[in-house]
């Protein structure tokens, strides 16, 4: 019986750990989920049939990985794990329920079992070669030579063949047939052709010496087990090669965590797994320690090598009431951390999550290959009898037709389409959670290769999001006293203008050390204060004018920054200009975008001089200011009206009605949890250069998955047609066949290198 625990079943929307990435999964309510590790799937007819078998299931929805030997499914009704399980027992696999995410070495990725096939290779190889030379070479063909044959190949075909034959076996209990019934059926008739043909010569006195006529074919049963062994291990390993990038994400977490007991001095240190945290719980992190979970500092100041998370390689600094991420390393200090998300909840579950849950999905272009794996088989068996029969009744050679019948068996097993979408989804899944780009789902590809227009949304995605002083005309004193006033104010100008004098005295009298009291909020324009015994009144001008302060600047519509005027006892001493400013890389990132034939839209709820100025800096040309949260869908809306198909980018909550309504949405990993659960594609480090990124990683996996489809299928469509000729030999295909499977997958592998 599988835990409640297993399995997770969803609200309305995911949460967010420190850093902002969906810490829960956005599947709707009501829907329970659970992922299956899957044992005995062998090629693209293996995980079809699963799936079909699943889905067959009321109330459940699944989707079967095969590189990943896996299986995502979302459960609507009263079904149960047993239930699930035993379905795919009944179709000759086995399933065990993948507990959720906890941290330390994370859930183990099932191989298909390299060690199984290394010893059956290396076995068939050295009494394989043998074989092949004999068989092949007609000076070598000494008396009984094909009595030396036949105890040679005999281990070959059976005992090396056997995981074919194995999983021939299983899919015919079920029902079914797989790419491993051509494999079986082939080997196995040329086997078995030989045997009879030897029964034959010996009944007639042919005992040492095999007459011409007379054909045997275990060098091609022996060469296409050989072939194969070599491909499935090779494929293997290149499998293995693309799913590492999820292996190692699942391994970064901490294995365990120092707690701190009691209090004062009865406090004690004790060392526990990471699995025993629960929120609340205080533990330290020494240097050079992971941080054991998701929390906030309460002692403590460090700096934090967030480079797993963000792909920043400089540290962050952080001191107390910080939040900070499980699986970063502390650099520097001693810290001591409240846990506040632990087990399935935190960061890096939810980014493995996202990743999983990206490479066991399948985008729209992988729906035919589906179909047509469904029905390969079948239909290549009824080809190798019509070319038998063919060649037998019409061309009055049996032999020969024997011969065609078996290549086409060989030559046809699709093994190729069924890796073609999965291996690539699972590199360009694993590149992207290394870059700090998490897609949701494939599907999410697809989108990206239509998009013409990109809606940006201002404050946090092309400006920081902080509000920091771009000039003033103040004397340092008066700065001062005037960062002194506003330090007690929380709203983000003052505490803008408040870091700007911090920052300029510089160590002298600054605003920390001037006493001020009777301060007061104005709401809507400003704020009064008494500094070292002078009366302050800073605000919006129209508040000094509205005082009777004589002198004080006019506030242009135009302008790019917000002003904030001072008076000092009554007279004006000046200005400060505070603006949200741009980050560095968003005018790169800009033109980037400009390169993928998309182009960019601002879209803020600020007021059209500041929007202007900041789409000048980064080189948009079409703004979209003083929008208010509610009509940002509107805007998306009538971009979309106008024929364009429209990417959102956003971080706030009000982003994220736009988002899910855009036709593709990518949310800042710094925003709010309602903004990355409306979004498909979530940027970590909350760059603006990875949004390009994104859209080029996005638009090469979708052109490697369709080149390997293109591959499998001209593959196929040209070998069968050859082979029902009689134009190929059997050993010949064996390798071409494994070629094919090993190429697609070395194809995907270059996602690898994508920078």
């Amino acid at each position: 019986m599988t835990s409640p625990s297993a399995s997770r079943t969803s609200g309305p929307g995911g949460a967010a750990g420190p850093a902002g990435t969906p810490a829960g999964t956005s599947a709707p309510v009501g829907v329970r989920e659970l992922d299956l590790d899957i044992t005995g799937m062998t090629c693209a007819s293996c995980s079809a049939r699963i799936e079909k078998k699943l889905n067959r299931l009321d109330g459940v929805s699944a989707s079967v990985n095969l590189p990943l030997n896996s299986a995502h499914v979302e459960v609507t009704g009263d079904v149960s794990d047993e239930q699930i399980t035993d379905t795919v027992s009944r179709a000759g696999y086995s399933a065990t329920v993948r507990a959720p995410f906890t941290g330390g070495a994370g859930p183990e990725v099932v191989d298909y079992g390299t060690e199984r096939l290394r010893p059956r290779l290396i076995g068939s190889a050295i009494l394989g070669v043998p074989v092949i030379a004999i068989s092949m070479v007609m000076g070598w063909h000494f008396p009984g030579w094909q009595w030396v044959v036949l105890v040679l190949s005999l281990p070959v075909i059976t005992w090396g063949a056997w995981p074919f034959h194995q999983a021939a076996f299983k899919a015919a209990r079920g029902g079914s047939t797989t790419m491993d019934t051509l494999v079986s059926v082939g080997i196995t008739v040329a086997g078995l052709y030989s045997l009879f043909t030897l029964g034959l010569a010996v009944s007639r006195g042919h005992v040492l010496h095999l007459p011409h006529d007379y054909h045997i074919w275990f060098e091609a049963a022996v060469a296409i087990t050989v072939f194969l062994l070599i491909g499935r291990l090779t494929e293997e390993r290149a499998k293995g090669a693309a799913t590492r990038a999820l292996r190692e994400l699942l391994s970064l977490g901490a294995r365990s965590a120092t707690v701190l007991r009691g209090e004062g001095a009865a406090r004690t240190a004790v060392e526990v797994p990471v699995e025993d945290l629960v929120i609340g719980d205080v533990f330290r992190v020494r240097p050079g320690e992971k941080i054991a979970t998701d929390g906030v500092v309460v002692a403590g100041h460090s700096a934090i090598d967030e480079s797993m998370l963000s792909g920043e390689s400089v540290p962050v600094e952080v001191a107390e009431g910080d939040p900070v991420t499980g699986a970063t390393v502390n650099t520097s200090g001693s810290l001591e951390v409240r846990a506040t998300r632990v087990g399935a909840e935190t960061t890096l579950a939810a980014m493995a999550d996202l990743v999983t849950r990206a490479q066991t999905g399948k985008p729209p272009v992988q729906r035919l290959a589906d179909r047509v794996s469904a029905v390969f088989v079948p239909a290549v068996i009824v080809i190798a009898v019509l070319t038998l029969l063919g060649w037998g009744l019409l061309g009055g050679t049996w032999t020969t037709g024997l011969h065609a019948a078996l290549t086409v068996l060989i030559i046809a097993c699709p093994c190729a389409l069924g890796l073609a979408t999965p291996t690539a989804l699972a590199v360009s899944s694993g590149r992207g959670s290394q870059l700090g780009i998490l897609v949701s789902g494939p599907e999410v590809m697809e989108s990206t290769r239509k998009v013409d227009t990109i809606v940006l949304d201002k404050t946090g995605t092309v400006t920081e999001g902080r509000m920091e002083v771009v000039g003033h005309d103040l004397a340092p004193e008066q700065l001062a006293r005037v960062g002194a006033a506003e330090s007690r104010s929380e709203h983000p100008i003052a505490q803008a203008i408040a870091r700007a004098a911090e920052s300029a005295s510089a160590g002298d009298a600054g605003p920390a050390r001037l006493d001020v009291t009777d301060f007061e909020n104005i709401p809507g324009g400003g704020i009064r204060a008494v500094v070292d015994g002078r009366t302050l009144l800073i605000g919006r001008p129209g508040l000094l004018r509205e005082a009777g302060i004589p002198g004080v600047a006019d506030e242009s519509e135009g302008a790019a920054a917000t002003l904030v005027a001072a008076a000092i006892d009554g007279e004006y001493v000046g200005r400060i200009e505070v603006a949200d400013t741009v980050k560095p890389s968003a005018a790169a990132a800009i033109g980037e975008l400009r390169e993928l034939g998309l182009e960019p839209v601002l879209l803020t709820g600020d007021h059209a001089g500041a929007a202007h100025a900041v789409a000048r800096e980064v080189g948009i040309t079409r703004v979209h200011a003083d929008v208010r949260p509610a009509d940002k869908v509107a805007v998306v809306e009538r971009l979309q009206d106008e024929g364009r198909v429209v990417a959102m980018v956003g971080d706030g909550v009000n982003d994220a009605a736009a988002l899910a309504r855009a036709d593709l949405g990518l949310a800042m990993g710094s925003g709010t949890d309602a903004a990355i659960a409306a979004s498909d594609i979530t940027l970590v480090a909350s760059d603006p250069q990875q949004i390009p990124q994104a859209v080029r990683l996005s638009r090469r996996t979708l052109r490697i998955i369709k080149g390997n489809l293109f591959w499998a299928f001209a593959y196929n469509t040209a070998a069968i047609p050859i082979a029902a000729a009689g134009l190929l030999d059997p050993m010949i295909a064996g390798a071409a066949m494994a070629f094919s499977s090993v190429f697609v997958v070395l194809n995907s592998l270059r996602l690898l290198r994508f920078r």
